[in-house]
């Protein structure tokens, strides 16, 4: 049976503070995905790292892993560092199916949402 789940990864930021919205949207993923594990990761500054991530995933026993980068578009750390971190994660955990979305800004949804946002400021 295929147990799936979710890392939600972004950056990573010194200020604690800014880890406070990834926060909320896992637990906002808990309440309305409940069947669905979640974990965040970060790129750098900030635990845990995708490697912990999806190795906490696979010890509750989560067999395919898709990696949400909670980043606004494709800049050089998920062009360039990114797939090296999936790739050694793969690598760490063969029994692990990874998969990554694109950045969630590319998405229009989420470009509209912003949109929506900033009509409601008007």
């Amino acid at each position: 049976m295929n147990t799936k789940a979710v890392v939600l990864f972004g950056h990573g930021a010194r200020d604690t503070r800014w880890r406070e919205p990834f926060d909320r949207l896992a637990t906002l993923w808990k309440a309305q995905h409940p069947k669905v594990m979640v974990e965040l990761a970060f790129l750098e500054l900030m635990q845990p790292s995708l490697e912990e991530a999806i190795s906490s995933l696979w010890t509750a026993g989560a067999t395919e892993v898709v990696v949400v980068p909670v980043f606004f578009g494709q800049g050089g750390h998920l062009r360039n560092d990114f797939p090296v971190l999936l790739s050694s994660c793969q690598e760490k955990f063969p029994g692990v199916k990874l998969s990554t979305t694109p950045a969630v800004g590319e998405d229009g949804a989420v470009l509209q949402a912003i949109i929506d946002f900033g009509a409601r400021a008007l």
